[in-house]
């Protein structure tokens, strides 16, 4: 074989090396490819900010190893480091500090907005399936020649050659958000903010709670922040838990299981108290007559010390 033969034959092979799937790559592929789909449709379906955060910062991981297997390694690890460990944790730590409550979620600020979206999602979709069913690729090029110099040093190439106004209307995009988020956190306050005495004045006014508000849990058996204090009447009060637990519906009520608890001791001291009385009964022994005759034997002992202090 000549060389020419052999650099045909090598050309030969890696194009068939592009093409041909292995069976690991395969079982990679459907199984991370699953995850990442039902990970997306979580993140829009779920009916709570913190659970949407967790399902995103799953697909972002499989989207990771997904760039790891390919080879781009460097992308892979920024994408693990900067969206999944920065990004989605900082917005999950705000969610959870801040809260949602679930009036925000009901509320619609723009009117039709949400058949706006699904009209928008079915475009876009279509968009999308007709885009990939279309296209057309005569040879897959791997990232082998991509990363002939180095994966670090031919993304860097790319960013900064062919992709850099997308890069530096990013960038701008970026820095718009940032800026944004400054002036809406330190805006000025429209009006002057009321001292203690202020506020107690206008809770008078108002006609509101007064006194303090009774404290979570139950007659001190639980000291969950999400079980309601009992009022005297025994029913629950949820004035006593955080007001972003009311909204989002996280309250437990164990009013019922306390209030069965308090029957059952009622009955058992109600059951001893009979038992005592029966004890105490004269026909069942000499227990009572016992402490007559005693009784009565030391009232007449105080009689007599009586008439010596008269004498």
């Amino acid at each position: 074989m000549t060389g020419l033969d052999t650099v045909v034959a090598n050309g030969q092979l890696d194009a068939l090396a592009a093409y041909h799937t292995s069976t690991g790559e395969a079982v990679q592929f459907w199984i991370l490819g699953v995850v990442a789909v039902i990970g997306a449709l979580c993140t829009v379906l779920m009916p709570k900010a913190v659970h949407s955060a967790l399902c995103l910062a799953g697909t972002m991981i499989v989207l990771a190893v997904f760039y790891l297997a390919n080879g781009a390694y460097f992308l892979g690890i920024v994408q693990i480091v900067v969206y999944t460990g920065a990004v989605m944790m900082l917005f999950l730590f705000v969610v959870m500090l801040v809260g949602v409550t679930a009036a925000d979620s009901l509320k619609e600020t723009i009117k039709g907005q949400r058949w706006l979206a699904v009209l928008c999602f079915l475009g876009f979709g279509a968009l999308l399936v007709g885009g990939i069913g279309n296209a057309s690729v005569s040879q897959f090029q791997g990232t082998g020649r991509a990363n002939a110099g180095g994966n670090v040093q031919g993304l860097a190439r790319e960013i900064f050659t062919t992709y850099v106004f997308a890069f530096e209307i990013t960038g701008a995009l970026l820095i718009t958000a940032t800026v944004g988020a400054m002036v809406l956190t330190h805006r000025e306050r429209t009006e002057r903010a009321l001292n203690q005495r202020e506020m107690a004045e206008k809770r008078v006014r108002e006609g509101k709670h007064l006194p303090p508000l009774p404290a979570p849990g139950v007659y001190a058996r639980h000291n969950a922040v999400d079980i309601p204090g009992l009022l005297p009447d025994g029913t629950p009060s949820e004035l006593t838990v955080n007001p972003t637990l009311r909204q989002r519906g996280q309250i437990r009520d164990v009013s019922s299981e306390a209030l069965a608890d308090l029957k059952a001791l009622e009955q058992r001291s109600t059951e001893r108290l009979g038992r005592g009385g029966e004890a105490g009964d004269p026909g069942t022994g000499g227990s009572s007559r016992t402490g007559g005759s005693s009784r009565n034997g030391g009232a007449a002992r105080t009689g007599t010390r009586e008439e010596e202090r008269t004498k």
